[in-house]
């Protein structure tokens, strides 16, 4: 089976999506699948990457400065979306709200070749109301004749499940799937010392409870809530990029910038809990890395973490109001037990839900599925 992958971003540009992606295109080639990924880069060219032939067309990614990560690619992407699109037997698009899905749907429909369609995310309420018109628009018109033409939508969350019907996709052919998380990579610290080196590396002290954030540092993902919540009794580590303004010279705030995936797994370990404020984004990577490492988590009561029936003494679902999280934070923070129970929990969670193994094989029946129809 030939399978074409398609992303608005891919590594080494770190990111949710594209670590996600990454992960299908390698595993799904150890499964016999032949992948090729489209995707953006600096310059447009070819090659093979862990198994995985990587199509990069050249883009200008200005807007993500200004907290806008969709990059504008040169006018070759439909000619070789097509050229891709004719040498597959699926294609498969991760979310729709870029011109890299554009261009393959259009492939698709050209080519005749069936497409399956990832969405990650519902609207994002991104501060400038003319961001949140233009994805309105685009998912009224260019997402809506992707998800109407999909012969499968997988979603990772009930929020987004309800998203994608409302803009189009047929129920039948929506099914839910998690994603994936290395389990190997983002694991517990084995000990206290391994926890005390994880610190030392990262010039974080080592005798104050950590309080972690993992994601670009805008609103939506609840920063600003997060350090209107801070108090006396733990320090907040922050990862990710964007203004990174308001944490500067802050007593008791660290900021480590973003970091690749190894690095990333060892900011997990030096921490005592992961919290993530976030608003409509259901179940985000960060909080299944975040579980797969032993980390009591904390985050925003989202009605998309229904499907997964978490157990509420175990993961603390908070509005998001400051004083409320920096209460439970507080107790959590001078709970050490707690944290164990709780992190106890996370771990065996992340291993028996986001095997990685799991989720390509049921990517594999899916592409069969849409093939055989």
């Amino acid at each position: 089976m030939r399978a074409l992958l398609v992303s608005h971003y891919y590594p080494p540009h770190v990111g949710g999506i594209e670590y996600v992606v990454r992960q299908e295109a390698v595993r799904l080639a150890a499964h016999g699948v032949e992948v090729t990924v489209l995707t953006s880069g600096e310059r447009s060219g070819t090659r093979d990457e862990e198994g995985v032939r990587v199509v990069r067309v050249a883009a200008w990614n200005g807007a993500e400065r200004a907290g806008v990560p969709f990059p504008l690619l040169s006018p070759r992407l439909l000619t070789t979306a097509l050229r891709l699109a004719r040498r597959a037997d699926v294609i498969h698009v991760h979310d729709c709200l870029y011109l890299t899905s554009w261009a393959a749907g259009l492939a698709a429909l050209l080519t005749r070749t069936p497409h399956v369609v990832t969405q990650h995310v519902a609207l994002v309420q991104h501060p400038s109301a003319v961001v949140r018109g233009v994805q309105r628009a685009v998912y009224a018109v260019a997402g809506r004749a992707l998800l109407r033409r999909a012969r499968m939508v997988l979603t990772l969350n009930a929020t987004v499940a309800d998203f994608v019907r409302r803009y189009g996709a047929r129920p039948e052919r929506a099914r839910h799937l998690a994603n994936g998380v290395d389990t190997e990579l983002f694991r517990p610290a084995a000990s206290d010392e391994e926890q005390a080196l994880a610190r030392k590396r990262f010039g974080l002290p080592g005798d104050r409870p950590l309080v972690l954030f993992v994601g670009r540092l805008v609103p939506k993902k609840g920063c600003d809530l997060l350090l209107a919540a801070q108090d006396d009794s733990f320090d907040l580590v922050f990862v990710g990029d964007g203004d990174a303004g308001a944490l500067a010279g802050r007593p008791g705030v660290h900021h480590l910038g973003a970091l690749p995936p190894q690095e990333l797994a060892e900011a997990y370990r030096a921490c005592d809990v992961f919290a993530l404020p976030s608003t409509a984004e259901g179940f985000p990577l960060t909080v299944q890395e975040a579980m797969a490492s032993g980390l009591p988590v904390v985050t925003t009561d989202d009605p998309g973490y229904a499907p997964y029936r978490l157990d509420p003494t175990c993961v603390t679902l908070l509005p998001r109001d400051a004083g409320v999280l920096r209460s439970a934070l507080s107790a959590l923070a001078g709970d050490g037990p707690k944290r164990t129970h709780m992190g106890r929990y996370s771990r065996e969670y992340a291993t028996t839900a986001f095997a990685w193994e799991e989720h390509v094989s049921t990517l594999v029946q899916c592409y069969r599925d849409v093939t055989d129809g």
